[in-house]
């Protein structure tokens, strides 16, 4: 909003300053610097800049080029890089920022700016330099010996770097894209609620009436969809450039809650007020009282539950942890606060906290945060409430978090897979309204008995995210034998199913969020039963003739056994071959031993540890059909099967 103000007053009087501020325009910079505007002191301080020949070697991967102002003095070069690299840092301008602190540090200014690394760390997170961002942030806490706050500070900002490149690289399954139209203008556009199939959001678009940009709450009806119309309040008392934004309706339709802002001196005074709908048009605002609104201190972004009974809004006021916090307060059957509670310091922490939504049906709470392991700005988090306890926020992960502010999340009353955050993520400025679809999906199916292919009851189907081991879900399946998981990210995940009788499955989460079927092939997960030293035949396991060379489809099949074997760790097998009844038995026993070791040795140039597989050899010993028919003449059926391969588990430790 700032950005966008000073550049149409720079338009307006361009004539009356050029003057001054090409003369002195370090002081204009530093008058908008202490005054907090950080756009309009990056201008200035960037005409500084440019004066004192600096803008030509701004950053990595820029380099010096060109003439250096040799009458400059080092400290007026320093003082400008590092004011230069604040503001544009202070703003949120990360990827300008980022050049200038690297400027401070190459030229040797940290002895007098110490803290640039920091920032330059900060600024290197934040544009996705995660690795280099780790290693300037552990130099700076090496080397800095100032107050310990800002070692703390660089450390959680290696935790941020570290959160973030996992997070970057396993994104949730959601689809983020900013709205256009009327949700879109030259200026912020944030805080969308829903009723009635009308949508409000805050704007601070320019009014043609006031030829300003000021924050309001505009309405889109459902039956005017390309026409928003701010909503106007009746008398209210005049103050200069009041501002209102951050809508709430009460259960009845009848209040509209908001917060209502202005200037007053150097000061920004923040209340959240309330108008009364009456005759189609809403009355004069009238500010809540001491509940919400202390004397001398802000209150913000109202959130009303769904039944009417309960408000949610952040606030500065004493009581709570540091910084703004969020709140929640009991309302009247008028609407009027009858208490507040801070909601403590599992949700809210030293700094700032902002935006509550809650979702009674579910008890969840959505805010936004600056005081946990995040990617930066204010990112989303959520907590459950447990009959007032609330549960260890959860950081709701990238791209629903960005390395800059997100705040407002909405879900879409009619839509259960669409919803919509605020987010200045591609703005240097101003938030903007974002629609988000839900592409996260359950991954179901059926686990059946191998051999009679019938659904299988009572097995333990366990979903286990791949890298850090961790069991996000286990159930135990009905007569239903069906199995059921949420996949929420592009994270690899597996599923482990057990159940005693059984060999156990370990099976891969295809990327392509399709479950297949399992090493089998089917549509199904089959489970094979087996019963200790009761051998099992390994169809296909081929070999040329007098030989126990295995051929490359036989290992094909041998990989279903290592597969076995890797996901049931804790199973011993003999491994045996057999032969049918020609030949001699010495000759038999010889060549079904070094088939059933040419199977072993192949199992355990697989992974398999030695001393889990046993190779046996029983020749002609253990037919298990005629090798010959009644009447002494051959059976090639017979002998066929008698020509086998097995295993059978040992034991189970």
């Amino acid at each position: 909003m700032k950005k966008i103000f000073f550049t149409i007053l720079l338009l307006v009087s361009i004539v009356t300053v050029e003057a001054q501020y090409k003369a002195n325009p370090r002081a204009f910079g530093d008058k908008a610097f202490n005054n907090k505007d950080y756009y309009e002191a990056a201008f200035y301080y960037k005409q500084a800049a440019e004066g004192l020949s600096l803008i030509k070697k701004q950053a990595i991967p820029y380099h010096a080029t060109g003439k250096v102002d040799k009458s400059a003095k080092s400290t007026d070069r320093a003082y400008i890089c590092y004011q230069l690299a604040d503001s544009y840092r202070l703003y949120e301008n990360y990827l300008e920022a980022e050049g200038w602190y690297y400027n401070v540090i190459n030229e040797n200014y940290e002895a007098q700016y110490p803290l640039a690394r920091l920032w330059y760390g900060v600024c290197m997170r934040a544009n996705q330099h995660f690795d280099e961002a780790i290693t300037q942030l552990e130099q700076f806490n090496q080397t800095f010996t100032g107050e310990e706050k800002y070692k703390l500070m660089a450390q959680r900002e290696i935790k941020n770097c570290r959160f973030a490149k996992e997070q970057y690289q396993y994104p949730l399954l959601i689809e983020v894209k900013k709205m256009d139209g009327v949700y879109y203008s030259d200026g912020s556009d944030y805080a969308l609620i829903q009723r009635d199939g009308n949508q409000y959001f805050t704007s601070s678009r320019f009014l043609k009436n006031e030829r300003k940009h000021l924050n309001r709450v505009y309405l889109v009806t459902k039956d005017k969809p390309t026409e928003p119309v701010a909503i106007s309040f009746k008398n209210d008392d005049g103050k200069s450039d009041l501002e209102y934004g951050t809508p709430a309706i009460s259960a009845d339709g009848q209040r509209l809650y908001f917060t209502r802002w202005y200037k007053d001196g150097s000061k920004v005074l923040h209340g959240i007020y309330y108008s009364q709908l009456a005759n189609g048009e809403w009355g004069t605002p009238k500010k809540m009282g001491t509940n919400i609104n202390a004397d001398g201190f802000n209150s913000i972004q109202p959130f009303i539950t769904a039944d009417g009974k309960r408000l949610y809004f952040t606030s500065n006021k004493p009581g709570g942890q540091g910084g703004d916090d969020i709140w929640m307060s009991d309302l009247d059957d008028s609407g009027d606060a009858v208490n507040s509670t801070n909601l403590g310091s599992t949700i809210n922490t030293p700094m700032d906290e902002q935006a509550p939504y809650y979702d009674m049906t579910n008890k969840r709470l959505i805010y936004s945060s600056k005081g946990f392991i995040g990617l930066g700005g204010f990112d989303f988090f959520d907590s459950w409430d447990d009959n007032g306890s609330w549960s260890e926020p959860k950081n709701l992960g990238y791209p629903m978090n960005s390395a800059k502010d997100d705040l407002y999340y909405l879900p879409d009353h009619d839509d259960s897979n669409k919803f919509y955050i605020s987010s200045d993520r591609e703005s240097d400025c101003c938030l903007n309204l974002f629609e988000i679809k839900d592409k996260r999906h359950i991954l179901s199916g059926l686990v059946i008995d191998c051999d009679t292919h019938k659904p299988l009851p009572g097995v333990k189907v366990s979903f286990i995210d791949s890298l850090t081991r961790q069991v996000i879900k286990s159930i135990v399946t009905d007569n239903t034998a069906r199995y059921a998981f949420a996949v929420t990210t592009k994270r690899p995940y597996q599923i482990n199913l057990e159940k005693q009788g059984y060999f156990s499955k370990v099976l891969p989460v295809p990327a392509n969020d399709q479950m297949s079927g399992d090493t089998l092939n089917n549509p199904d997960i089959c489970l094979q039963a087996f019963v200790v030293d009761k051998p099992i035949v390994i169809k296909n396991v081929l070999y040329d003739f007098n030989k126990a060379t295995l051929r490359p489809e036989s290992k094909i099949v041998l990989n279903e056994l290592v597969t076995i074997l890797k996901d049931n760790p804790k199973i011993k097998v003999e491994l045996s071959a057999h032969t049918d009844s020609i030949g001699s038995d010495k000759y038999n026993l010889r060549l079904s031993q070094a088939r059933a070791q040419a199977c072993v040795d192949y199992i355990i140039a697989s992974g398999i540890e030695e001393s889990r597989i046993y190779a046996k050899g029983y020749g002609k010993r253990q037919p298990i059909a005629p090798n010959s028919l009644p009447n002494g003449k051959d059976n090639p059926e017979g002998r066929q099967l008698n020509r086998r391969t097995e295993f059978k588990v040992l034991k189970i430790e």
